[in-house]
């Protein structure tokens, strides 16, 4: 199933900004962000929270967000909540 595009950076001029997709077919947000610094990177390595092993798997990958995209983010979760896959 194709990508259902919900929304990129409000401020962005076009040229390789944060986006959101929603992925219906495989349940998932599809996030396009910022590559995280190396010291960003360390600082998620390090951090502990309950139920979360220490480190970023190889398969995985922190991203950048602006808060100013949250409207998207809530628009895609409330399409995939409406959606009828649940």
């Amino acid at each position: 199933m194709a990508l259902e595009f919900m929304g990129i950076d409000p401020d962005t001029q076009q040229q390789g900004s944060p986006t959101v997709w929603l992925d219906c077919g495989k349940e998932e947000l599809v996030l396009q962000g910022w590559k995280p610094s190396a010291e960003l990177e360390a600082e998620c390595s390090t951090s502990t929270a309950p139920g979360h092993a220490l480190g970023i798997p190889e398969h995985e990958q922190v991203i950048r967000i602006p808060f100013r995209m949250i409207p998207t983010l809530r628009k895609a979760c409330d399409a995939a909540e409406g959606s009828d896959l649940h």
